[in-house]
């Protein structure tokens, strides 16, 4: 680590902290919130869940981050703790923040109303352009056929980072299919931007700073968001991620080569879904369950367990990111893409491919934190267990009720109690 590396270290590491203690005490009124409003996430043939949950969690990591955030940023600058040489443009970390309230605000908008993709699409693109107009721009990768760099410059530069951006945007969302699992690829993400940021010459120290406040906004989130999930992180989690983490990978010396590889699962998932959807003569949009969580579920392991294996996978590729050099990172993401290619064919052949007609997973836990359910459909995932003597249903009691709606969507007490604040589980 460099000298202005190791000095930055203790304000991000605080910036972490503060982070993820402001995003954990604001999860619950996000969930209320949500309630209130009726951004509630209900049961559905491509759900994994069993009961209605509150979406827009992400507003609690948003508010933990533009708040924690500018408040560091703020001290480090009266107290010139990084010379102003290492500091990225005022302009570049107003298009930061202002892209990360407007992509919360777009995506609380759809987790409400539920918006034609065309919308959000639209919001996607508004979000790609604040970042150009900010002076974000992808202007160099590295060849990856040899020495160097290609430059990349005019239109060409700003179609590819507005690519960047919606193309991030829409990973995070299609990967977003289990509890706590695009919550916590981002969290790996983000750890490994800010080391990077920190050791990579040249340093930059605010760049760090703010991917472990990002970093620390989502760890406060998760335990609210891991299996079995209060809340969801929604559209508005979606947008703020995918903003976020693309914007993160453009300040100061682009980091673009590390933010594929360690968010390699779900670029890579997304791309291998449009290539299979459009050999298939289908939309690259039409929905199914063909994603790799989708697949390690059909193939028995538990929803945790699935969550804990592409963890582990994200895990291993940002210890990868540290070891190699930017041409080397670009090898290693196209060694992926195959390799992954092979592992998504040899599931679906093992698996069966259920990606059209089998909606209904036979593989996703129980309410009640049974190891899985059996095939069929939803209905039958519902169906009373019966007893250990086999006479009479056995209760299913929920240790951690959630937040309850009623059928106009208005939020209710759960069941056996009057109200109050409800905790991670």
């Amino acid at each position: 680590m460099t000298p202005e590396g190791r000095e930055a270290l203790p304000l991000a590491l605080a910036g972490l902290v503060l982070a993820a203690l402001v995003a954990f005490l604001l999860t619950p009124v996000a969930a209320r919130l949500a309630v209130k409003v009726g951004a509630i996430d209900r049961p559905g043939e491509r759900r994994v869940h069993h009961e209605a949950t509150p979406r827009g969690g992400g507003l609690a990591v948003a508010a933990a981050f533009v708040v924690v955030g500018l408040g560091v940023l703020v001290f480090q600058r009266r107290q010139d703790l990084v010379p102003l040489g290492l500091r990225p443009p005022p302009r570049e970390l107003a298009g930061l923040f202002l892209g990360a309230g407007l992509a919360a605000a777009f995506g609380f908008v759809d987790d409400r109303f539920d918006l034609r993709a065309r919308w959000q699409f639209l919001a996607q693109a508004v979000l790609a352009l604040v970042a150009i107009v900010s002076g974000m721009t992808i202007g160099f990768v590295n060849n990856p056929f040899g020495s160097g760099i290609i430059s990349i410059t005019g239109v060409f530069a700003l179609g590819f980072t507005a690519f960047w951006i919606i193309g991030m945007v829409n990973a995070i969302n299609w990967i977003d299919g289990l509890d706590g699992l695009s919550t916590g690829i981002a969290m790996i993400a983000a750890l490994t931007l800010g080391g990077i940021s920190l050791t990579a010459t040249p340093t930059q120290p605010v760049v760090a700073i703010l991917c472990l406040t990002m970093a620390g906004s989502l760890a406060g989130f998760l335990p609210w968001n891991f299996h079995p999930a209060r809340i969801f992180v929604g559209t508005t989690g979606v947008f703020l991620i995918g903003y976020t983490l693309a914007v993160l990978s453009l300040l100061g010396t682009a980091k673009v080569a590390v933010a594929l590889l360690v968010l390699g699962v779900p670029i890579i998932d997304a791309f291998w879904i449009i290539v299979r959807r459009l050999a298939r003569g289908a939309s690259p949009f039409a929905p199914d369950r063909g994603h790799l969580h989708h697949r390690l579920l059909d193939l028995g392991l538990s929803h945790r367990a699935a969550v804990l294996v592409i963890y582990g996978i994200c895990t291993l590729l940002a210890i990868l990111s540290f070891r190699l050099s930017g041409t080397g990172q670009l090898y290693a993401f196209l060694g992926i893409v195959v390799a992954s290619g092979v592992v998504l064919y040899l599931l679906t052949t093992r698996a069966g491919d259920t990606s059209v007609t089998g909606l209904a997973a036979h593989a996703y836990d129980a309410p009640n934190g049974d190891a899985a359910v059996s095939a069929g459909p939803p209905s039958a995932a519902r169906t009373p267990r019966t007893s250990s003597t086999g006479s009479r249903p056995a209760p299913v009691v929920d240790a951690h009720p959630m937040p309850r709606t009623d059928a106009a969507g208005r939020g209710m007490p759960p069941a056996g109690q009057t109200g109050g604040p409800v905790g991670p589980r």
